[in-house]
C-alpha cells in the first residue's frame, strides 16, 4: 500500500434530485494506474470532472498532494498537477502538432502583465512542448496540422497536450473509445509507457484493457462506489458481476 496523491471524502455532487455523485470515499495511490469502471450513468465522468475541477461539489473534500482542491478552478487544478483528457477529443485542429503542445506547455507560465519574457522561458516551453510530442510518439508529425491526424493520432495528441503541462497524476476519460484495433493496440502501448512515470486514473469499458491493465479498479453503481481492489478480487467479486459485468466474468 502507498500513499494517496489525490482522495476523496464524502464527494457528492447532485443536479436537482440526483446524486450523480453520492458520498463517495475513495483513495488514488501513487504511481498506480486505477481505473474505474461501471454501467452508463453510474457518475464516472462527474467523477472525473469533480477531480479536474470541471465541476464544483455539492459536497465533500477532494485532497491532492496535499491540497485542498474541492473548490478549486480547473485551471488551478491543472497546474497543481492534474492533467486530463476527454471523452470528445480536445485538441486545436488548426495549429500544427508542436503548436498545441506549445500552448499546452505555456499555460504553465505565470500569467503577468510582463509582455516581454525572457527567452529561457520559451526556450523551456519549446523544450517541454518537444519532450510531449516524443513522449505520445508524434515528434514525426510535429509539423502536420492536428486536423490532418488520424483519429488515433489526434487522441494522442491529446494525451501529449496532457503531458506538456507536466502533470503528476492523468485523468483518461475513456482514452480507447472509438478507435480500431490497430489504434487501440498502439494506445494501450503508450498507456503503458506512461504508467511507468505516472499515476493514471482511468474511465474505460474495454473491460480486457482494463483488466490487463490496472494495478486497481473501483467499480461505481447509481453514483457510489459498490466495491474498490485489484483486477483478481473484481473479477471474482459476486456483487459485481451481479450489478456490471455479467456471469461470463467469473
Amino acid at each position: 500500500m502507498t500513499d494517496p496523491i489525490l482522495s476523496v471524502s464524502g464527494l457528492t455532487r447532485r443536479f436537482g434530485a440526483l446524486a450523480a455523485v453520492d458520498d463517495m470515499f475513495l483513495d488514488f495511490e501513487f504511481g498506480r494506474t486505477h481505473a474505474v469502471i461501471g454501467p452508463n450513468g453510474a457518475g464516472k465522468t462527474t467523477l472525473i470532472n469533480l477531480l479536474s475541477g470541471d465541476l464544483q461539489p455539492s459536497a465533500g473534500a477532494i485532497t491532492f498532494d496535499g491540497h485542498d482542491i474541492t473548490t478549486a478552478s480547473p485551471d488551478k487544478v491543472s497546474r497543481l498537477g492534474v492533467g486530463r483528457t476527454y471523452q470528445k477529443t480536445n485538441i486545436f485542429p488548426g495549429d500544427t502538432c508542436f503548436q498545441n503542445c506549445w500552448l499546452a506547455a505555456q499555460s504553465r507560465l505565470p500569467t503577468s502583465m510582463r509582455f516581454f519574457r525572457s527567452a529561457h522561458r520559451l526556450a523551456d516551453v519549446r523544450n517541454r512542448a518537444e519532450r510531449a510530442l516524443e513522449r505520445c510518439n508524434l515528434q514525426s508529425r510535429a509539423d502536420v496540422p492536428a486536423g490532418e491526424l488520424s483519429y488515433g493520432e489526434q487522441r494522442q495528441l491529446e494525451i501529449g497536450m496532457a503531458l506538456a503541462t507536466e502533470p503528476k497524476v492523468l485523468l483518461l476519460d475513456e482514452p480507447l473509445a472509438g478507435m480500431s484495433a490497430a489504434e487501440s493496440a498502439d494506445a494501450m502501448a503508450l498507456l503503458n509507457q506512461l504508467a511507468a512515470d505516472f499515476t493514471l486514473i482511468l474511465i474505460e469499458h474495454d473491460m480486457d484493457m482494463v483488466f490487463a491493465f490496472a494495478d486497481l479498479i473501483t467499480v461505481m453503481v447509481n453514483g457510489q462506489v459498490l466495491e474498490t481492489g485489484s483486477p483478481a478480487d473484481i473479477r471474482a467479486s459476486r456483487a459485481v458481476r451481479d450489478a456490471y459485468l455479467g456471469p461470463e466474468c467469473a
